[in-house]
């Protein structure tokens, strides 16, 4: 394995208080006891290797960055800006697994670390508050929790053994000792329970009933609730009695990698799903609406169980379709060579209704921001709202 390149600890520590000047500057940072920790906490033992993303017009490539002797002062500049840094690629390729750049999905990450302070101050854990984390990634959030709140009282579970095992190197060497668990974090950690609040750096596409249990009454759960339409938004929910939780959904476009175990299935048999027999219609929306932030999530609360898929058949153009692979619904949005589109629909789902439906009660109550929602959890179901529980409502899935 590649050296640690020689570190100028003195520029290190120059350059977490610029970055902490930014997030306070900037609105991130609210607290003088967290931007303390931003301070403090060295993010470039968490990142000591990482992917640069190149796009062009053919792929978005990635390419490793293993700090040499040459590069260290750039690297360590890159390592303090506010941008997110990606450490793996699917599932198992680390930076210094490679020598080139390849293409691949992202699956852990450092936050950006406005990202990072702003949730932990939505968290608001107060002294003595004990934290369960979900998704320990490289371990940077989880360090400024050690720091901010001391080690004792913080909980860390990361799925993927390798991301554990450097998490757990780069945490000790930072000078912190929490507890670190290699499980699903979806599981929880019971053994720790009862938690003050639940931060989860993954999102979900529902909010899991070992966190309402292990979560006591009065505590808070920091979550993002997305799917398999791409649509995502983070809550802030209060855990009441028996396994019910309720609250809003905050501001700012915020989106993380899916839990695994909540992830898309594999898209296959599509081409023989779409030439079922169908109906169509002209389209009242079209597929712009999957690239906006609040009508992709809206579309998403009325299909929780469908997929964006870009696709041809038959030699065609590219058209843009929406598959449940579950139900073996389909809806194919075609242009309609005036400037509007049809939509094509079949199996047992009229999804493109479902969907126009739900983007029409948003826009019936003014298209509001996502604040305007809220989530309410009992334990027969999880439903979201727009505007208060008595207003539109869409279940999340089982």
């Amino acid at each position: 394995m590649t050296e640690p390149p020689p570190l100028d600890e003195h520029r290190a520590a120059e350059l977490r208080h610029v970055l902490a000047d930014r997030l306070e500057r900037d609105g991130y940072l609210r607290s003088a006891a967290w931007r303390s920790a931003v301070g403090t906490v060295p993010r470039h033992e968490f990142v000591r290797a990482y992917f640069r993303r190149t796009r062009s017009p053919q792929a978005t490539m990635w390419t490793p960055v293993v700090p040499g002797h040459d590069d260290a002062e750039a690297w360590l500049e890159e390592v303090y800006t506010d941008d997110t840094l990606v450490t793996q690629l699917d599932g198992h390729l680390h930076p210094t697994d490679l020598d080139g750049s390849v293409q691949g999905n992202p699956t852990s990450s450092s936050t950006l670390p406005s990202l990072v302070v702003r949730m932990l101050q939505d968290l608001g854990p107060q002294d003595g508050d004990r934290v369960l984390e979900v998704g320990t990634g490289t371990g940077y959030s989880t360090a400024l929790m050690c720091e901010r709140l001391g080690s004792e009282h913080v909980t860390s579970v990361e799925i993927d053994p390798a991301a554990a095992e450097r998490a757990r190197a780069a945490i000790t060497a930072a000078g912190y000792e929490p507890t670190l668990v290699n499980g699903d974090g979806l599981l929880g950690h019971p053994e720790g329970a009862p938690y003050d609040g639940l931060i989860a750096t993954c999102s979900v596409r529902t909010v899991p009933r070992a966190w309402l249990e292990q979560v006591r009454p009065g505590g808070t759960i920091i979550t993002t609730v997305s799917g398999w339409l791409y649509g995502s938004g983070l809550v802030k929910l209060t855990v009441g009695e028996g396994g019910t939780a309720g609250g809003r959904f905050l501001p700012g476009t915020v989106s993380f990698m899916i839990a695994r175990p909540h992830a898309a299935p594999a898209v296959s048999g599509v081409a023989g799903l779409l030439i079922q027999d169908a109906d169509e219609r002209p389209a009242q929306v079209g597929p712009e609406v999957l690239a906006d932030w609040t009508t992709q999530f809206v579309a998403q609360l009325a299909v929780p169980g469908a997929q964006y898929i870009g696709m041809s058949t038959d030699g065609g153009p590219m058209l843009d379709h929406v598959v449940d692979l579950a139900t073996r619904s389909f809806a194919t949005l075609v242009p309609d060579g005036r400037g509007g589109c049809l939509v094509r629909q079949g199996g047992p789902l009229r999804l493109w209704d479902a969907a126009e439906e739900a983007i029409s009660s948003w826009r019936k109550a003014g298209a509001p921001p996502q604040t305007e929602f809220g989530l309410t959890v009992t334990p027969d179901r999880q439903r979201v709202w727009l505007g208060s529980p008595e207003g539109p409502a869409w279940d999340l899935p089982a």
